[in-house]
């Protein structure tokens, strides 16, 4: 059984989604199915259907979420410190190509939203950084070729 790291951030947000699933979700799915079953033949009932659907869905995610809890291995960020990136660090770089500066932050994998800057410890680029220190070069093989980046920062929060 494989440890699933991240983050205390991350792990609070798993625990509000099973809540949330289970308090709120579960008794507005088995009122929805019930009140289908009012409305006569199952058979023929989408209603019906939509509500089962919507049930397998919402168990199949608990069940996932409660599976990642029991494995979770959580890192305290605020805890870690030096200079080299690991998981949860945070790391400014530059494209050496476009001189663009980028920041991530390293999670786990479900926790990963690039958007906000947060990459799976899985990514590609998450791989090359680890390791590295201010001042080094990666190189990250992308789908689009080849990419350089720098270390300009790399700090823990």
């Amino acid at each position: 059984m494989d440890k699933v790291p991240m983050t205390t951030a991350g792990h609070a947000a798993i625990v509000e989604e099973v809540k949330h699933l289970k308090s709120v979700e579960r008794p507005r799915i088995i009122k929805a199915i019930s009140d289908a079953r009012e409305h006569g033949d199952l058979s023929e009932n989408a209603e019906y259907h939509a509500a089962k659907e919507q049930q397998g869905w919402t168990e199949a995610r608990v069940a996932e979420l409660e599976d990642m809890l029991s494995r979770a291995e959580v890192i305290d960020v605020s805890k870690l410190s030096g200079g080299s990136v690991k998981f949860g660090a945070k790391v400014t770089v530059v494209d050496e190509d476009t001189d663009d500066e980028s920041a991530y932050q390293i999670v786990g994998e479900f926790e990963a939203d690039v958007k906000s800057g947060k990459i799976s410890i899985t990514s590609p680029i998450a791989r090359a950084l680890i390791g590295k220190t201010v001042g080094d070069s990666v190189e990250v093989n992308t789908p689009g070729g080849g990419k350089s980046y720098e270390i300009l920062k790399v700090k823990f929060k």
